[in-house]
């Protein structure tokens, strides 16, 4: 499953939320976010607003991915496109 905020794509691996315990994910959206990670009905982690809801509601703020690193089952994964970044890279070499 994979969905948007403001500047970021949020991709959970479902095969691996399988078993988890903890869902600490759900829990740090809950206490550093507002709330857009849930449990749903199959024990995974999910959202149930739409994509223009995600994007006013999203904050940014990460804490899904860190929780789910260290205290979840590696299943997420946060990608934070910055602009300019490539030919930055390249005109400084390190690409």
């Amino acid at each position: 499953m994979e969905f948007s905020e403001r500047t970021i794509k949020i991709i959970i691996d479902d095969e691996k939320c399988k078993g988890c315990s903890t869902h600490a994910c759900v829990e740090a959206c809950k206490t550093y976010s507002r709330g857009i990670l849930v449990l749903k009905e199959d024990g995974n982690p999910g959202v149930v607003d739409s994509a223009e809801e995600l994007a006013r509601k999203g904050t940014e703020c990460l804490a899904c991915e860190y929780e789910c690193w260290f205290r979840g089952n590696k299943a997420i994964t946060i990608k934070a496109p910055i602009e300019g970044l490539d030919e930055y890279r390249k005109k400084h070499g390190t690409a």
